[in-house]
């Protein structure tokens, strides 16, 4: 998503806001703890690190989403007031590279990347239309929390920062995050017996959002656009109908927040069904944990996998 002029205008009027703000004597701390009820404010930038923040700041902040359940946060757009608030923010969680209007818009002072604190994956496995292999801006996948394991390391680092950030409850935010991280090690465990043998190994996916958890399990990823919001060409069309049969795929991924139009195409092209693998970028029905196992049991149906 590219920048555009009302864009830069939003962020001149959000600059100019804070600005009459500090002329009237409230500065950025003393307006979060007053918004708060005397607790941070901390800002998940979308749903799975929303899910991740309630759980190690717990009742010691004060923890807000910026972008709504059934929306695309690929597509989010900021108001002045979320600018601002995200200005006034004691700490804010995103992951650079899937919501480019956050990106522009965090305070470098307060932000945590939680891409920042893993080892990350190149984005995708073919260059997109115009040659280049990258997503959102960025040249790395940035879809981290799909490998629990890696989203357990993201809690210990996520307890770290709200404990500098709030020295008063700086122990039982660092216990919470181990305790997090624990709850995601156990969900990892889950995945890596339940896909330890599977008569299938390629996922075709409408959107290469799941190459962390491919590359966690040992699968194989073949994704039909590395960017929700992109039409396929009809050459990787081709490319991946040609994968899928040489790779015996009987499942054609989709999403719930992505048409699955071009998937179902491609599925009866194939000869394949199709199935939905949710990416977790908006809030599910129930919550991360159990969005995650309804994954895994879909895969374990789709791959041929033993009891």
């Amino acid at each position: 998503m590219s920048r555009t002029p009302p864009m830069r205008a939003l962020i001149f009027l959000a600059g100019a806001a804070l600005l009459a703000t500090s002329a009237c004597g409230a500065g950025a701390a003393e307006s979060t703890e007053t918004a708060a009820g005397g607790r941070p404010e901390v800002i998940a930038a979308f749903y799975p690190l929303q899910w991740l923040t309630e759980q190690v700041a717990g009742p010691d902040a004060n923890v807000t989403v910026l972008t709504a359940p059934g929306v695309e946060p690929h597509d989010l757009e900021l108001g002045i007031q979320q600018m601002t608030k995200l200005q006034d923010a004691a700490l804010t969680v995103y992951v650079k590279g899937v919501q480019p209007a956050v990106d522009d818009a965090v305070s470098a002072d307060t932000a945590f990347d939680a891409a920042a604190a893993v080892t990350t994956i190149p984005a995708g496995g073919h260059a997109d239309e115009e040659g280049h292999a990258e997503e959102h801006g960025v040249s790395y996948d940035p879809h981290i929390w799909l490998d629990p394991s890696r989203l357990a390391t993201v809690a210990g680092k996520l307890g770290e920062r709200l404990a500098a950030a709030d020295p008063a409850h700086a122990q039982a935010y660092k216990d919470r995050a181990a305790t997090a991280a624990g709850v995601l090690g156990g969900l990892d465990q889950e995945f890596a017996k339940g896909l330890a043998a599977c008569a299938g190994k390629t996922l075709v996916t409408a959107h290469e959002a799941f190459g962390y958890l491919a590359d966690r399990y040992k699968l194989k990823q073949v994704g039909i656009t590395l960017d929700p919001e992109t039409e396929p060409s009809p050459k990787r069309l081709s490319e991946v109908a040609a994968l899928a049969r040489s790779e015996g795929a009987t499942t054609i991924f989709t999403e719930s927040l992505v048409s699955p139009k071009v998937a179902e195409v491609l599925a009866g092209e194939v000869g394949a069904k199709t199935a939905v693998l949710d990416p977790l970028e908006s809030k599910p029905a129930g919550d991360y944990l159990t969005a995650m196992r309804d994954n895994l049991k879909t895969l374990r149906t789709a791959l041929g996998c033993a009891a």
